[in-house]
């Protein structure tokens, strides 16, 4: 059971997932810290608000001596509209890269030359000239 599964955990694929995964976690970072810091301020420049504090607030809170406010219920849609911003930079970068690697594939196949030799069919009628001899 270990050696099978040593053989799984060792396969080309699985490495490449986990490489992939590892690699698209990175990169959702970056694209987090490119719409927090770009593409919100813009967005809340244009809105005259910062797009992740945007809410709306179904009951007030009340402050507190510290001036915190507590028992606010709110609908935090800024951050929701922003987690929706990163999900579609990073799907169509990913859209972007699976493009590229299949047209990549597709010149590697035309390039392929086919097999030289007798068809399916020559061997065949060949076994079968040879059987019917004897």
């Amino acid at each position: 059971m270990l050696k099978e599964f040593k053989e799984f955990a060792l396969k080309g694929n699985l490495l490449d997932i986990a490489v992939g995964f590892v690699m698209g976690a990175a990169f959702k970072s970056v694209v987090t810290s490119f719409t927090g810091g770009i593409v919100s301020p813009l967005i809340g420049l244009v809105l005259k608000t910062d797009f992740k504090e945007m809410k709306w607030i179904v009951q007030e809170g009340v402050a507190n001596a510290e001036g915190i406010v507590e028992g606010e219920i709110a609908v935090l849609y800024g951050d929701f509209l922003t987690n929706v911003i990163d999900f579609i930079i990073v799907a169509f970068v990913m859209f972007l890269i699976v493009k590229a690697v299949n047209k990549f594939k597709r010149k590697e196949e035309e390039a392929a030359p086919a097999p030289s030799g007798p068809s399916q069919e020559e061997l065949l009628t060949e076994i079968r000239d040879l059987l019917s001899k004897k």
